[in-house]
This record gives structure tokens, C-alpha cells and sequence, in this order.
């Protein structure tokens, strides 16, 4: 089977400026050049923040009594990228065969670690994806069989063609179907009307006038995470390289992770637990030797104060409404938007999902180094 080694982009043009883009525009046209590192920006952060979406919900998928799971790369994931899926695994769908929807597929496969058995393409030209085809991932034109089957579909088409899209497919999407669109010119309200569905997550990025290009000018979107300079651009609080992330993102992700625990019917507690478990065990490098003091996530943080004295121990968090989550202040994004240390814990967790180490620590290497400086019997 055809490795992603075998994938890499080759610039032909590379040491040939003459047949470079930037040769053929004029010289009153030069100052609009950014708006090509600014479009690959945006991709790259399109293509980061979707992966670690879906190492999230694979995770939380995954994860049973006797199982413990993690967010971060595994020497297994590194062997064999294309071993065969589990029956917990995540199945993604992608509508949209384009150059996005190519990028992203890559990117699923590599970072987030999604078996190519479980990454369906539904495209109207199935025949220009024969490399993705030849590891694996199955390409064809349907896109209501792709939704019948896939837990998350991402929406990578073109803004014309979403209307009839969504016509074709809103009355085959299952409640638990999370629809995560990357067509940025169709804000969230004319989504919901779109699919009738509430379960979208949309990601709102702004750019900035002015910055310091560092998205490069390779077309590879997977190469270019392995730079842990653009890793921790596309971080969810960064401001570098002039594209921040609207930070309700972040929440809706945290609230369609409560909504798998939901699903599976594990009380609010112990969701709350295995959430924290798995996203605040990896640590900044102020947390220190103590630990004391470092996050865990409480029912307080996800609801009122009202709400939460009406739960009992085995009830299960509700249904959040994803759409509402990313329009409104909730008691989460209030709260990332406080609390530092938490802001810190989630930023040494992303980038420690794509390989790149911010001087953390797992809560297992701490213990490890406990017992190894623990002194021994006196003689």
C-alpha cells in the first residue's frame, strides 16, 4: 500500500523564479501578494484545527472501562498509519473532493490519525482522487450514503453548491451527526436553516492588516504542521502569523465532546472526569513539581449554577445545541476566556497532539520520576 511517504509535493518551480507566480504580477499589484500566504494560513489553520478536533472525538470514542486513552501521537498510530479501523473508530466524511477537501483528507490520515478505511470522500469527479484511492480511502458521488454512515462530515464545497447539498442531505442526518463546515462565506444561521440540524461547528477566523508572514509557500498542508513554528501559529490563542481564531470554536468543541459522553449515557461526574483526564493531563511547564493546583473541569464550567443543583449523580449532561453554543456566551467560553492556566493546559495540548513538545509532562512521567526519586532503604 502506497505510504504518505510516497505523497510528498514536489515545487518543479522552485529554483526557476521565472516561472514563478510572483513573476507574471505587476508591479502595482505586488502589496495584494498577501492574500496568497493569507489564503494558505487560513488553510493550514482550517486543515490543524479540524484534526485536533477529530483526535478528540476519536478518543473520547475509543475509550471503555478497561481502556485508557490519549490525545497525543502514539508509536503505534506512527507504524501503521492504515491499520484497520476499530469498531469504536471515528468515521469521518468529507463532501468535497477539491483542493481543500484533498488537503484535509491528508492531513486526517497523518495528524489525526483516522484509519483510511474509515475516511470516506463523496465528490462529483471520484476519478481525479486515484492516489487517495490507492491508500485506501474510499472516493464516489453520494452524499446521502456518506452521511448515513459517517459520525462527522465536513463540508469542503464550494459556497454555490451548498444550498442543493444541504437539500440532499438534511433529512438523512442522524442527531449525533456532527457537520463541520469549512465553507466560510455561509455563516451559522443560514446553516441551521440549510441542514435543520443544530449539531455544526463552524470555525470564524479573523485576520489581521498587518503580519509576519510564516505560512511558507509549500502547497503541502500536511509537511507544513511538522514546522512547530506554524503548530503553534494555528494554536487556538495564538495571534501568530495575523489569523486568530474566534474562541467559541474552542468551547463548541468541548460542548460536542460532552454530547459523546451524553450519548453513551455516562453520567455528567464521570464525563466530566475522563474530559479532564484526557485534556489536562499534559502540563505547562508553570505548573512546577505540584500539581495541586492545576484544572480539572467541573459541572460549573459547562452549566449554571441553577441547572447543576438539579442534577443528580446519574444523570447525564443535556443535549447541547452546538450552533447556540458558538453564537452565544456560555458559562465555557466565559470560562476560557479567564482562566490563564487553563488557556495554558490547552495550548500544551495541542501542540503536543501534533508531536511538538512545550516543555510538558504527563501526569504518568511525574509519577514515574516520584517513584525513581523516591530514596530507598537505609542500610
Amino acid at each position: 500500500m502506497r505510504g504518505l511517504e510516497d505523497m510528498e509535493t514536489v515545487d518543479l518551480m522552485d529554483n526557476l523564479k521565472s516561472l514563478q507566480f510572483e513573476q507574471g504580477v505587476q508591479e502595482e499589484e505586488t502589496p495584494w501578494l498577501f492574500l496568497q500566504s493569507r489564503s494558505r494560513g487560513l488553510m493550514i489553520q482550517a486543515c490543524a484545527h479540524a484534526a485536533f478536533f477529530c483526535r478528540l472525538l476519536r478518543a473520547l470514542r475509543k475509550m471503555d472501562g478497561s481502556t485508557s486513552v490519549s490525545m497525543l501521537p502514539s508509536e503505534e498510530e506512527e507504524e501503521d498509519p492504515y491499520k484497520k479501523p476499530s469498531k469504536r473508530d471515528l468515521k469521518v466524511g468529507i463532501i468535497g473532493g477539491g483542493r481543500l477537501g484533498k488537503q484535509l483528507a491528508l492531513v486526517l490520515l497523518h495528524w489525526a490519525s483516522i484509519p483510511a478505511q474509515s475516511l470516506h470522500i463523496s465528490t462529483r469527479r471520484p476519478e481525479t482522487l486515484n492516489d487517495l484511492q490507492k491508500m485506501g480511502i474510499q472516493c464516489f458521488y453520494h452524499n446521502c450514503f456518506l452521511v448515513e454512515w459517517a459520525n462527522l462530515v465536513f463540508l469542503c464545497c464550494l459556497p454555490s453548491q451548498l444550498p442543493h447539498i444541504c437539500l440532499e442531505i438534511n433529512t438523512r442526518l442522524a442527531k449525533s451527526c456532527i457537520v463541520y463546515s469549512l465553507v466560510t462565506a455561509v455563516p451559522l444561521p443560514r446553516l441551521k436553516q440549510l441542514l435543520c440540524h443544530p449539531t455544526i461547528l463552524r470555525p470564524q477566523y479573523q485576520c489581521a492588516e498587518n503580519y509576519i508572514d510564516i505560512w511558507g509557500s509549500n502547497e503541502d498542508i500536511r509537511s507544513a504542521l511538522q514546522d512547530p513554528e506554524i503548530v503553534q501559529a494555528t494554536s487556538p490563542y495564538s495571534t501568530n502569523g495575523g489569523i486568530t481564531l474566534n474562541i467559541r470554536w474552542l468551547a463548541a468543541v468541548f460542548y460536542a465532546a460532552l454530547n459523546i459522553c451524553t450519548l453513551r449515557e455516562i453520567p455528567y461526574q464521570q464525563g466530566l472526569k475522563v474530559l479532564s483526564d484526557l485534556c489536562l493531563s499534559v502540563h505547562p511547564q508553570t505548573c512546577g513539581k505540584d500539581k495541586t493546583n492545576c484544572p480539572r473541569f467541573t459541572v460549573t464550567d459547562f452549566v449554571n449554577q441553577a441547572f447543576a443543583n438539579t442534577l443528580n449523580p446519574s444523570n447525564v449532561f443535556p443535549w447541547f445545541d452546538l450552533i447556540t453554543v458558538q453564537l452565544k456566551e456560555t458559562p465555557f467560553s466565559q470560562h476560557l476566556g479567564k482562566s490563564v492556566i487553563l488557556q495554558e493546559h490547552l495550548t500544551v495540548l495541542y501542540s503536543a497532539s501534533f508531536g511538538i513538545s512545550l516543555s510538558q509532562e504527563t501526569e504518568e512521567e511525574k509519577e514515574g520520576e516520584e517513584e525513581e526519586e523516591a530514596p530507598g532503604p537505609q542500610s
